[in-house]
């Protein structure tokens, strides 16, 4: 039985492990919460580690990432509704909520937006594509040169001048990065 175990470490660490940063972003863009996606991923690795030898060992991140959706459909269901709370704690609750931007935020936003979509549109397609699947899609760099069937160096060096290109635009329309900070 031991042994069995270290083959079940072995896969969660050759496996799971290095989709621990993926995990988090995915249980933050989901939950909007540090906590929650905190918990979120653990209750994911927790699950993922007791399927661990029923795993085949292919697509381990859409693998983990089902076991993710799965597990916060499931917090979601057991959250019980509070219509019946106490009203005063419920407003508190929906301030969590409420729009704490500021104007200059709220009218640079949509313009920065709408001018970073623009140049990325406008980007050539052998750009276009790189900066696509690696900053859009989260792929490695590995795995986007395996999908267009070119060299890892191909791909670091259109996904700089892909960025670049996006940051040249947004310079001569006079946005860029810092505005927003």
């Amino acid at each position: 039985m031991t042994a069995s175990k270290t083959e079940s470490q072995l896969s969660f660490e050759k496996h799971v492990l290095p989709e621990l940063d993926v995990l988090y972003r995915t249980a933050w863009s989901l939950t909007r919460a540090d906590a929650e996606a905190q918990d979120l991923v653990q209750d994911t690795l927790l699950r993922a580690f007791r399927a661990i030898d029923r795993f085949d060992g292919r697509y381990p991140r859409a693998w983990l990432l089902t076991i993710m959706r799965n597990a916060n459909i499931n917090r979601a269901r057991k959250k019980k509704p509070d219509l019946l709370d106490d009203p005063d704690l419920a407003f508190e609750r929906s301030a969590d909520f409420a729009d704490n931007d500021d104007p200059e935020k709220l009218v640079v936003e949509p313009i920065f937006d709408a001018e970073v979509s623009a140049a990325f549109t406008g980007l050539p397609d052998k750009f276009r594509q790189v900066v696509e699947l690696v900053d859009l899609n989260g792929l490695a760099y590995q795995e986007a040169a395996d999908l267009l069937d070119i060299p890892v160096g191909t791909v670091m060096s259109r996904l700089h001048r892909g960025r670049k290109r996006i940051r040249d635009h947004l310079e001569t329309t006079g946005l860029d990065a810092e505005v927003l900070v």
